[in-house]
């Protein structure tokens, strides 16, 4: 685009407007508008939230607005992105020049991506990506661009930050990079902050003290931020005005508590009755599918009701036209009509929201087969020890260990959810992929249908694995970006022999349905979906064996509240039908209460307390449970201002020197299969 155009004004108070854009993608001889004639502004200290379905266009917005989109394939069709630069100046970024935008990005306006992983550099140090950021920027020397990259892990509550500065990010838990990319967008203090799903892979403790440390450094800094979320508990908590995105345009925008009290349009209507809300399974067992929201044709496109468990009727909720299933090809349809709703329809979408509001309060139990606690456990863990090494020295000698598991037990039997839960870094993950051998433990015993998984070698563990899939936590990281992601579904088919040719590819474009994509899906690569719709296909792949057991680490935590609900229904649905196990790795607190059986809490690798999902969460004994359970964001602007009591000390390091043991609290019993760690003076807490 030509430079030349003369410089857009802006109201003195303003710091972002953005007029008009359009973002398109060629796709083989057609252009696919993702982002169409979008308009709105940020003003200084101001934070703007923009939310939707994964898919509709947030995530393309925020890359426009860097001028990335055009390294993904795509291009900015029209519009202007007015941006008022730190030194005062403004400036039209869809008009800038590369060497321009080199001195803006990072300085001016800073992003945190939605997947940290894949932002790092993975041959570098976080402590020297950081470093190279500030140095580059403010022009600090090397002594005082490293000090302040301490201060920043500091703030941001990574636990021995000048050991993190010289790890690389592989070396980091999920939640731990986030926090470094969260670090790295506020070196500079920009005057513009984009947060792409920056919470994501947060539990809710670290998540409450980052939206704190955001809000700060935003008054701090007079800077004005656009949250990019799908979390409407985490919108409540930190927007001042709300946009709401659909199919790529803009259907509703206004002030936060305008919003959340009289939403308008019968699509923020369902966005907001799909929220899932703590205590809402209080008084039941068993877990509970969501209701969802769905476009009724015959009813003029108003939205209905699919209950939770009215849906299994049919056993497949993707098949409902679920108004939340968007494709990219819907989208090129629908995108003119998307932004208009009659008043018929608006009626029959306030309706439908009470009513999906009524059934989550209210829901009704999966019917499904009890499971028999005398039988058999389909998995075994006894006093489940993992650790890593630390070397140092010239000779790189280990010195000392991470921690990441400490004598951990539980059973896991046929049909059963068990969800582990807790703080980033607290070795939920870590206890995931011991179970297939991804990481090996130090000592212990993990038992399959009986069988020591430490004994199998070749085919048996093969056949293990087969048994028992994981559902990784980055999705763009776990899939092969050379393979279209019909390839990368088939190739457990292929491998272990259970299908091919045509009946291969018939359970690939099944299992796409199965999670809400259209079979031509299959065709096209990771990079071309959105992070939402990436998870959707790491969950297709994990389950195109029919296992026995899966353990899903975060799988729902990047997909937005409606997609959430449906994997949900899904897992369910499966859960039911084929009696495949969970293991259920979450820090979402209101989406473990729904799906899981039982709870199991962790702490620094070991686990507090143990018990049925309803005992947990309805009479949680150990303090840390309680932490969590007040720390989960509520979907409503009025207790934004309400005294929240967030711990402010360091968070204790898992990292211990050779023949430092920690000392694991017993667990005692405090009701039927309830057990909670001893309190170090004796007794139960």
């Amino acid at each position: 685009m030509s430079a030349s155009r003369a410089a857009p004004s802006l109201p003195d108070a303003r710091v972002l407007a953005v007029d008009g854009l359009t973002v398109t993608f060629r796709r083989e001889d057609a252009a696919f508008v993702a982002v169409r004639d979008l308009s709105f502004h940020v003003d200084r200290g101001e934070t703007l939230a923009i939310v939707g379905e994964s898919g509709s266009g947030k995530s393309v917005t925020s890359l426009a607005l860097m001028r990335l989109v055009e390294h993904g394939g795509g291009a900015i069709a029209g519009g202007a992105i007015a941006l008022r630069r730190r030194g005062g100046a403004v400036l039209d970024l869809a008009r800038a020049t590369p060497s321009t935008l080199r001195t803006v990005r990072g300085a001016d306006v800073a992003m945190i991506f939605q997947e940290p992983m894949t932002s790092l550099n993975p041959v570098f140090t976080v402590g020297d990506q950081i470093s190279e950021a500030i140095a580059l920027h403010q022009h600090k020397s090397a002594g005082e661009a490293r000090a302040e990259t301490l201060r920043l892990l500091d703030l941001v509550r990574i636990p021995e930050a000048r050991r993190v500065f010289a790890r690389h990010p592989h070396q980091l838990s999920g939640g731990m990079r986030q926090r470094v990319m969260i670090a790295m967008a506020l070196s500079c203090r920009p005057a513009l902050l984009i947060a792409d799903e920056p919470t994501t892979a947060l539990d809710v403790t670290i998540q409450a003290q980052i939206l704190q440390l955001i809000r700060g450094l935003q008054d701090e800094m007079d800077m004005g931020v656009i949250f990019i979320t799908h979390d409407m508990g985490v919108v409540a908590e930190v927007a001042d005005r709300v946009l709401v995105m659909y199919r790529g345009e803009k259907v509703e925008e206004g002030a936060c508590d305008a919003i959340f009290a009289a939403p308008s349009h019968p699509y923020t209507k369902a966005l907001l009755a799909a929220v899932p809300r703590l205590g809402s399974m209080r008084g039941t067992d068993a877990p509970a599918k969501f209701p969802l929201l769905r476009f009724d044709p015959a009813a003029g496109d108003a939205l209905v009701v699919a209950g939770g468990d009215a849906t299994a009727a049919s056993g497949d909720a993707a098949r409902e036209s679920v108004l939340f299933v968007d494709s990219d090809a819907a989208a090129a349809s629908a995108a003119s009509t998307a932004s208009t709703a009659s008043a018929a329809s608006a009626a029959s979408a306030a309706s439908a929201a009470s009513a999906a509001s009524a059934a989550s309060a209210a829901p009704t139990a999966c019917a499904r087969p009890a499971i028999d606690a005398g039988a058999p456990p389909l998995l075994r863990v006894r006093e489940l020890v993992t650790r890593f090494p630390v070397k140092s020295g010239v000779f790189g000698r280990v010195s000392q260990y991470v921690h990441a598991v400490e004598r951990v037990s539980f059973e896991l039997r046929a049909g059963e959810t068990l969800a582990l839960v807790g703080e980033s870094g607290c070795g939920k993950s870590t206890t995931g992929r011991s179970l297939l051998r991804l990481v090996e433990r130090v000592s212990g015993s993990i038992e399959f249908e009986g069988r020591e998984i430490g004994a199998l070698k070749g085919r048996e563990l093969q056949a293990l694995r087969r048994n028992i899939q994981f559902i990784f936590q980055d999705p763009f990281a776990s899939l092969n970006p050379r393979l279209t992601v019909g390839f990368s579904i088939m190739e457990p088919l292929l491998v272990h022999g259970v299908a091919s040719g045509r009946q291969a590819q018939a359970r690939v474009d099944w299992l796409l349905e199965r999670v809400g994509l259209p079979a031509d899906a299959a065709r096209r690569y990771p990079h071309e979906f959105s992070g939402g719709q990436r998870q959707r296909i790491a969950i297709a792949r994990a389950l195109a064996l029919n296992p026995k057991v899966v353990v899903a680490d975060e799988s729902v935590s990047a997909l937005d509240v409606s997609v959430q609900a449906q994997i949900v229904n899904l897992m369910l649905d499966l859960q039911r039908e084929l009696g495949v196990a969970y293991l259920f790795i979450s820090h979402d607190m209101a989406v473990v209460e729904r799906i899981s059986h039982r709870v199991a809490v962790m702490y620094l690798g070991q686990i507090v307390e143990i018990g049925p999902r309803r005992a947990v969460f309805e009479t949680p004994r150990h303090p840390y449970t309680k932490k969590l359970m007040s720390a989960v964001p509520i979907a409503d602007p009025a207790r934004r201002h309400a005294p929240r009591t967030l711990p402010a000390d360091e968070l204790p390091s898992p990292i211990r020197a050779l023949g430092d043991e920690p000392e694991v609290a017993p667990l005692v019993a405090v009701g039927p299969a309830h057990f909670v760690a001893e309190h170090r003076v004796g007794g139960a807490y």
